[in-house]
């Protein structure tokens, strides 16, 4: 009876230890959550006139960084809004403007946002943004080359009609005609000014006669001077002769240059005439309306898919720990999948050489006719499970706190992580293996940010039971940036081997 009471009685407490860290982890999240939706931060929007490629709760960068995200994009007048939600700290002046840059090959597009001159007056919430510029699509390319073929179209008409028509002959013959004219006129001009032009003459001999030192003088400088350059040019005649050259291959490069534009018009002028009479894939395109709406879909799942590949953030963890009691080495391998900001699936493959422990009690009563007949004894038994588990996990940061929930070492557990001094500094609490010892197992961890990627960590195993240890250990943390780097060289190693 008594023995029923006691397990009764532990039941009981791990029960009540369950409900208490349940209520204690709601507490927390509802605390964090209504600060993180207290609307801190900053709300601005803009205006595009082609919003294509933005997609909503895509980040917003500054010099690269993300501050942000697009909060919606919605239809004003005949206008694309695109709302902005800034985070809180960062500051927006009031020359703050926006553009769109694009991100991939795909056409996915991010906003890159120019905070303004520090100084002015900081940007007031519900603002909006001015839009610096507009990334250039491919329909405004083939719209600017449609452009300059009709204009040089119509130039090569307008030529036609001026010199290609025997109207434009007589009046070529008749404006001959009338410079004819006019040179008659001027011969009888000077024929009936000829005293006139004689006098003109006389006073300019005069002139000269009295003015010839003068222009001996003049005459002697301008020969000084005419030989002064004479001499620069010699000297400087491999300068002038590259000079000459150089220019040389520029008219070159220019008539080489409209030759090419000659012949990138003609194509032009034949690819368009093909697609206005709908010959070809693109004209199909531009005249088929089904297959346009196939096409559309097709882009817009294709921009889907994409932009979420693109927002996937890996990030890969390597720790080994150091249990002082037990003498041994724990390692851990975890991977995090991040398809947006704040939110990741974690899975980890644990090697515990300690393994899990198992404890069950079992009462056992004795048959037969001697003394001991009718008997119950308990009896307990303790079973080390494999080394090897497995985590897999969906965590939700809200702020400075990541709440965690899933399997953990192969069995359901809870985890919190706190995230203090610029992420540097990390405390993280398990809490799992429920119901198979006398009280859960939990786990507290402190880590520390030394240098670049390089972690210590350091804590408790075990605390609430008999088997509790203290460990130490080192830990390496990279992200996609380090992966990128290192795939390269990877290659490279393969390719060596291979051959």
């Amino acid at each position: 009876m008594m023995a029923g009471m006691r397990e009764t009685w532990r039941a009981a407490r791990v029960g009540l230890l369950v409900v208490l860290g349940l209520v204690a982890t709601f507490l927390v999240y509802r605390f964090v959550d209504e600060r993180a939706s207290s609307g801190e931060g900053l709300e601005v929007y803009a205006l595009f006139d082609d919003a294509q490629g933005l997609i909503a709760k895509s980040r917003v960068v500054i010099a690269g960084i993300p501050v942000g995200y697009i909060d919606r994009i919605s239809l004003e007048g005949d206008k694309a809004r695109v709302d902005i939600f800034i985070d809180e700290g960062v500051d927006l002046y009031q020359d703050a403007a926006v553009m769109m840059k694009q991100a991939s090959l795909l056409g996915e597009q991010v906003l890159v946002i120019s905070p303004g001159t520090i100084g002015r007056d900081p940007l007031p919430d519900g603002s909006r943004l001015q839009v610096l510029s507009e990334s250039v699509g491919t329909d405004d390319v083939l719209r600017t080359v449609q452009d300059v073929a009709e204009n040089v179209r119509q130039v090569t008409e307008q030529l036609a009609r001026s010199f290609g028509t025997d109207e434009a002959g007589d009046r070529m013959g008749s404006a001959l005609e009338n410079l004819a004219e006019a040179l008659e006129g001027v011969n009888r001009t000077i024929q009936t000014n000829e005293e006139v032009v004689q006098r003109t003459l006389a006073n300019i001999e005069q002139t000269t006669s009295a003015g010839g030192p003068a222009l001996v003088a003049a005459l002697e400088n301008i020969q000084q001077t005419t030989q002064d350059v004479r001499e620069i040019m010699d000297a400087r005649r491999p300068d002038i002769d590259r000079g000459v050259a150089e220019v040389d291959d520029a008219v070159s490069s220019i008539r080489r240059a409209s030759e090419q534009l000659e012949g990138v018009l003609s194509d032009v002028r034949v690819v368009t005439d093909r697609t206005a009479r709908g010959e070809g894939t693109l004209g199909r395109l531009t005249q088929d309306e089904a297959l346009i709406d196939e096409v559309e879909g097709v882009a817009e799942g294709l921009g889907d898919i994409v932009g979420g590949i693109g927002r996937l953030r890996t990030i890969v963890e390597l720790r080994s720990e150091y249990n002082f009691l037990a003498n041994s080495f724990k390692t851990y391998f975890s991977l995090r999948l991040a398809p947006r900001e704040g939110r990741y699936f974690l899975i980890q493959l644990v090697d515990d050489p300690r393994g899990s422990l198992r404890t069950t009690e079992t009462y056992v009563r004795r048959s037969g006719t001697g003394p001991e007949a009718n008997q119950e004894y308990q009896e307990q038994r303790v079973e080390r499970t494999e080394a090897l588990r497995f985590t897999i996990q969906l965590a939700k940061r809200i702020r400075f706190a990541t709440f965690r929930f899933g399997i953990m070492e192969s069995t359901g557990g809870l985890g919190l992580d706190l995230h203090l001094f610029d992420d540097r500094f990390e405390v993280n609490s398990d809490v799992f293996a429920i119901g198979i010892q006398e009280f859960p197992r939990l786990r507290v961890r402190a880590a520390f940010e030394i240098v670049n990627k390089l972690w210590i960590v350091g804590g408790v195993d075990d605390a609430l039971n008999d088997s509790a240890d203290f460990f130490l250990g080192l830990q390496v943390r990279f992200d996609d940036e380090d992966l990128k780097a290192i795939l390269p060289f990877t290659g490279g190693l393969l390719a060596g081997a291979g051959s």
